[in-house]
């Protein structure tokens, strides 16, 4: 594996993901070590632009549009990823998992497609390893709740998360060494302490 690696956070919404990855981000910063932080949708200025349509609470896509959008969004970071792709570590909230796992297990697109784009946008990208963070529906309800304002993909029914994150489980199942599970209903401090022990290892 590069020392430059290629890092995702996955899971559904109240996941504790994004938490985890500013604090990676905070431990490179203080380690001096050089990296990229995106999200998804979002990243560069186009793919921020995207992101405000596909998230907006009053957008009301169909499936094949929303697959489209967000793949549209991964398209205009393709150069920056190209641009520093095993030159600088990547971490990236949400990506390619997240799309199978929402996309096609979630609303039911099909798969082939979903493959085929990515395929032809990221071409020899590879992610080096994901941290897939899971949770319990009790506490992910708990913390939607605490958010100040809820997008278009914090409001779907209990079951369709339920689906999506049976979708990540899968896919981290097919390559257990690339993937760390982490359970978001134990102790923050512990997943803290988890995770920084990997990427210590991963860098």
């Amino acid at each position: 594996m590069s020392k430059k690696p290629l890092i995702v956070f996955e899971g559904i919404e109240g996941s504790g993901k994004s938490y985890h990855i500013l604090n990676v981000s905070k431990y490179l910063d203080k380690k001096k070590i050089d990296y990229i932080k995106l999200r998804e949708p979002g990243g560069c200025k186009n793919s921020e632009k995207i992101r405000k349509l596909i998230l907006n609470n009053k957008s009301s896509f169909d499936k094949n549009t929303d697959l489209l959008l967000y793949l549209a969004a991964r398209s205009e970071n393709i150069n920056l990823l190209k641009k520093n792709y095993g030159k600088k570590i990547i971490l990236i909230d949400r990506f390619i998992d997240s799309t199978v796992s929402y996309q096609h297990y979630g609303l039911g697109v099909n798969l082939k497609l979903i493959n085929m784009i990515n395929k032809f946008l990221l071409k020899e990208i590879k992610v080096d390893f994901t941290f897939l963070n899971v949770v319990k529906k009790n506490n992910m309800i708990k913390r939607l709740k605490k958010r100040k304002s809820l997008n278009r993909y914090d409001r779907f029914d209990n079951s369709f998360y339920s689906k999506v994150q049976r979708g990540f489980l899968k896919l981290a199942k097919k390559d257990k060494k690339k993937y760390l599970i982490i359970n978001s209903n134990l102790d923050i401090e512990i997943n803290k302490s988890l995770i920084i022990e990997k990427i210590k290892k991963l860098i």
